[in-house]
């Protein structure tokens, strides 16, 4: 049965009015042709032409004999180096990866459990005086607050009292020892002198810690020893050398003990924490990088725990930052990509634009003698830019970086010759000079007679 539109079945591609040089780029054109021809009317509408060009009947018959509908895809794409320029083809070689980039991870930064101390008052008090604040620097023994504790002038007396009482038992103590060699007391009453006197220098030494534990140092102690002084003003001092992270009251406040006053870290190194999902956890190894691009900062993983957290699904990754500390804040959210190491060998990265997908694999164009073959690969790791995949690839290979669109469509035949302008999608060919629709195909005018 013949098409009854007849502009419909006189139409013909441009390939086909051509003197055919390549039979695969004419049978790519009637197969768009004809596909379009039996989408509108039903059936096939054999063109007049195609009896008179015997290589056009020959690539029309192989190709309907393949039940062909689409385009078929070959197995090297011949490019000349003119048709090369043509489509903008660049060529690059694939880099062996020996590690792989995850995407970007949001991170926090945070101060080490060992550097970061919590400076609390020691004894129940008022803030007299407050000597810095937050952002300070402060080296270790220095003095950040005064307090006046009622509570420092009991313990000072106890203290002073002990040592009167232990300064009684060691003169008793030195008066019985001479007594009994002279054989007027017995032994026993020695030995019973000589235990009160370590009893005494034991409570010296207690009192004495518990104001060591108030805040007095060492020097403090023995000057109150000396001079018997009593003071109610406590010294509150910085435990390490680090910066004031936060002031936690104000002057005139009054506290009880243990009620915290400044929290003060060691800022290098400091920790970037980052809640990984667990699927992506199984590459990681304490030791690989951990990278801040935003800063160009890198550190180490050092941490990688066990627990699944149930707000996110995250397992916890902890790196170490040491070079570059200094340009990062406690609590400053970052974002940070994990290095993780690859097997050795069978691993390339390459331009991310450089993977192109057909039937759900994913292909890379490598460079022949001729021309370019399709070389099937599997994805590793997709990163900024570039993609980390194995596959029949070598160092000395080139893969297509540039031009992959345009090599992918001369690749799967887009109904035109590779390097030939392809019709415009949309516009109707011009229909064969050869016949008219008045007069009609050779069917028609023999079923007419």
């Amino acid at each position: 049965m013949i098409c009854s539109n007849p502009y419909l079945r006189l139409q013909q591609p441009n390939a086909a009015r051509e003197t055919p040089t390549n039979a695969l780029s004419l049978a790519r054109s009637w197969a768009s042709f004809l596909v379009g021809k039996r989408q509108q009317c039903g059936t096939f509408a054999w063109p007049l032409s195609s009896r008179r060009n015997p290589a056009l009947m020959v690539s029309l018959i192989v190709l309907i004999a393949m039940g062909a509908t689409t385009a078929t895809a070959v197995d090297q794409i011949p490019l000349s180096p003119a048709e090369q320029d043509r489509f903008g083809i660049e060529l690059a070689a694939p880099q062996p990866a020996e590690t792989t980039l995850t995407r970007r991870y949001p991170a926090r930064v945070a101060v080490p459990n060992p550097q970061l101390r919590v400076v609390a008052a020691r004894k129940a008090g008022v803030v007299e005086t407050l000597l810095v604040a937050e952002g300070e620097r402060v080296a270790a023994g220095q003095i950040m607050a005064r307090l006046q504790s009622p509570d420092l002038v009991s313990a000072q007396s106890d203290y002073l009292e002990s040592l009167t009482r232990l300064a009684l038992a060691e003169s008793e103590v030195t008066r019985d020892r001479m007594l009994q060699r002279e054989g007027v007391i017995a032994e026993r009453r020695l030995l019973e002198s000589q235990a009160r006197r370590d009893e005494l220098a034991t409570m010296v030494e207690q009192r004495r810690q518990v104001l060591a534990l108030a805040g007095m140092s060492a020097a403090d102690l023995d000057t109150l020893a000396r001079s018997r002084t009593l003071t109610t003003s406590l010294p509150v001092r910085a435990p390490i050398a680090g910066v004031v992270l936060e002031q936690m009251v104000s002057t005139g406040e009054s506290l009880t003990a243990a009620t915290p006053l400044y929290r003060i870290a060691d800022l290098k190194p400091l920790w970037i924490e980052v809640h990984v999902p667990v699927d992506r956890v199984a590459g990681l190894a304490p030791g690989d990088r951990a990278l801040l691009p935003t800063l160009g900062i890198e550190g180490r993983i050092i941490t990688i725990g066990r627990l699944v957290h149930s707000q996110d699904q995250g397992v916890l990754v902890r790196a170490e930052v040491a070079d570059g500390a200094e340009r990062l804040r406690p609590g400053q959210f970052i974002e940070v990509q994990l290095a993780a190491t690859t097997e050795a060998g069978g691993r390339w990265r390459v331009p991310a634009a450089a993977v192109v997908r057909q039937a759900g694999e994913a292909m890379l164009f490598v460079a022949r003698e001729g021309g370019f073959e399709p070389i099937s690969v599997r994805l590793i790791a997709e990163e900024e830019g570039e993609t980390v995949v194995t596959g029949s690839l070598a160092a000395s290979d080139r893969v297509v970086v540039k031009g992959v669109v345009e090599l992918k469509a001369a690749w799967l035949g887009g109904g035109a010759d590779v390097g030939a302008d392809p019709d415009p999608i949309g516009v109707a060919p011009e229909p064969d000079t050869e016949p008219t629709p008045e007069a009609g195909t050779d069917s028609e005018q023999g079923a007419a007679g």
